[in-house]
């Protein structure tokens, strides 16, 4: 997809101002027989004992999600990838969570409408476009997790969270991957570039605290819905959950001193 003039003005600004930025190229390998041995766990033994739709995943990912998928396991929760790519990672997490999932995977590629009831349901759309985000979420009966494996450039992770967050249902969790790209002009990216998925997120930390910062806020109605803000290597997310406000209390309380 071609970018608008000024996206390219700016992403050549960027790519001078950065320098010589690494590439996913560089990171490229071809299976080796000791990969499954460095990476254990649930979601590295369905990835690794693949043999159909092919998934494309960087492997240090796979412990990640280990860590904040595996409480899901087994329950009907509602989840959202934002990416089919060849309809491979609806199939690792159908066995990842099982049979009681709700899974739905969207794409702007309309080829990614053969993978429609394999492992879950497709729908042909712009991650970018908030009505059709929504008309996804309420087909799906809401959403628990959302997981941004989708155009990789800024302006559209930014849309989708802006959108979709707030539709979690309470505890959900937001997650965001491949947020290297946040270093890389071509992608929308470059060190402290405003307006990436890490600045973005680095404003989720200040909002989070944002009733230390401020007088006023300490208040029920004024509390964030963000629980916290967790940073992998390329991976964050984003837990929602209602806030109470914020009080420090000594247990046992300590009688005044007597005068």
């Amino acid at each position: 997809m071609r970018l608008p003039l000024g996206s390219q003005v700016k992403n050549a600004y960027w790519r001078l101002r950065s320098g010589r930025t690494a590439r996913a190229s560089h990171f490229a390998a071809d299976f080796r027989e000791e990969f499954p041995s460095q990476y254990t766990g649930r979601a590295a033994e369905i990835f690794f004992s693949n043999e159909a739709e092919p998934i494309h995943k960087w492997l240090h990912y796979l412990p990640i999600y280990d860590e904040l998928f595996s409480p899901f396991v087994g329950r009907d929760i509602r989840f959202l990838e934002i990416g089919v790519f060849r309809g491979g990672s609806l199939r690792m997490w159908r066995q990842f969570f099982g049979a009681p999932a709700v899974l739905f995977g969207i794409d702007i590629n309309p080829n990614c409408a053969a993978y429609d009831g394999r492992h879950g349901q497709v729908r042909i759309g712009s991650q970018s476009d908030a009505g059709f985000l929504k008309r996804v979420v309420a087909e799906m009966g809401g959403v628990d997790v959302v997981l941004d494996d989708g155009s990789h450039r800024a302006g559209d992770q930014r849309a989708s969270f802006d959108t979709l967050f707030p539709l979690l249902s309470e505890g959900g969790l937001y997650v965001i991957e491949d947020m290297h790209t946040a270093y890389w002009p071509q992608w929308e990216g470059g060190l402290r570039r405003p307006g990436t998925a890490v600045e973005f997120l680095k404003q989720k930390v200040d909002e989070m605290h944002r009733h230390y910062a401020k007088r006023g806020l300490n208040t029920p109605n004024a509390m964030p819905e963000i629980a916290s803000v967790q940073f992998f290597d390329s991976i964050a997310a984003v837990r929602k959950r209602k806030q109470l406000p914020r009080r420090h209390v000594i247990v046992p309380p300590i009688a005044p001193e007597q005068p």
